[in-house]
């Protein structure tokens, strides 16, 4: 759609990005005064971006990643966290302009990599031209 905007989350859209991370989540329960503590953190931070994705005033989508230095990548490498786009608006290429704003802000970073892990959207990510790379591995702290 043409009325779609990307731009940076704000504390106002705090109420409307909580529906959409709870749809995101699989494998975790929202807490949500951890949340909202996380949300104001992460809009503080220079190394963190929340971006939306707004549709006539309605917050459909948003993306959660980071930047950090690393020493295989001779300097900073975006990881993209999280990405959601509500149901009604998938196949909208809503989660390719949040995947664009998001590797825009990476290269004013200084980025030379933008990563992500996921099981779910393989097509999507091959697409945008990502390539698989590695296996996942976690473990719960």
């Amino acid at each position: 759609c043409m009325s779609i905007q990307i731009r940076r989350a704000n504390p106002q859209d705090i109420d409307n990005v909580l529906p959409l991370v709870r749809d995101f989540v699989t494998s975790f329960e929202i807490v949500e005064p951890k949340f909202r503590q996380s949300y104001a953190n992460i809009l503080e931070s220079s190394d963190a971006i929340a971006l939306v994705a707004v549709d006539e005033g309605a917050l459909i989508g948003y993306c959660l990643g980071f930047c950090h230095d690393t020493f295989y990548a001779n300097g900073n490498v975006a990881w993209l966290e999280e990405i959601m786009v509500s149901s009604s608006h998938r196949r909208q290429r809503v989660g390719e302009s949040l995947m664009t704003s998001f590797e825009d802000w990476a290269k004013s970073k200084g980025a030379v990599l933008s990563a992500l892990a996921t099981r779910r959207a393989a097509t999507f990510y091959q697409a945008i031209e990502y390539e698989e790379s590695a296996a996942y591995f976690r473990k719960l702290l």
